[in-house]
C-alpha cells in the first residue's frame, strides 16, 4: 500500500537509532521522515521547526477566535468603569 511521505530527507528506524543528532542534521533544518518497513512512522523535526509550527497554530487559533467575535455586538466600555 502506498504512502504520502511529507519530506524530502528520510532515514530507517535504525540508522535514527545509530546518530539520531545525524539524522536530524541530514534535514538541514526541514523535517525527516522516518521509516518502518519503508513506510513513514512519523517525522523527526528540529526544535526551532517545532516552535515556530506551534506558533503558526496558535496565530491560527487566534484569528478563528478573532473571526467569530467580528461578528459580535460591540460594547462601549468608560474608564470610569474600569
Amino acid at each position: 500500500m502506498p504512502h504520502m511521505i511529507l519530506a524530502d530527507t528520510t532515514a530507517s528506524i535504525s540508522e535514527l537509532k545509530k546518530n539520531p543528532m545525524a539524522t536530524v542534521a541530514a534535514g538541514e533544518g526541514f523535517p525527516v521522515a522516518v521509516l518502518n518497513h519503508n513506510q513513514p512512522a512519523f517525522y523527526c523535526i528540529p526544535a526551532a521547526a517545532y516552535e515556530e509550527l506551534l506558533e503558526k497554530l496558535e496565530d491560527a487559533e487566534l484569528n478563528r477566535i478573532a473571526d467569530e467575535r467580528s461578528s459580535q455586538a460591540e460594547v462601549t466600555v468608560t474608564l470610569d468603569e474600569l
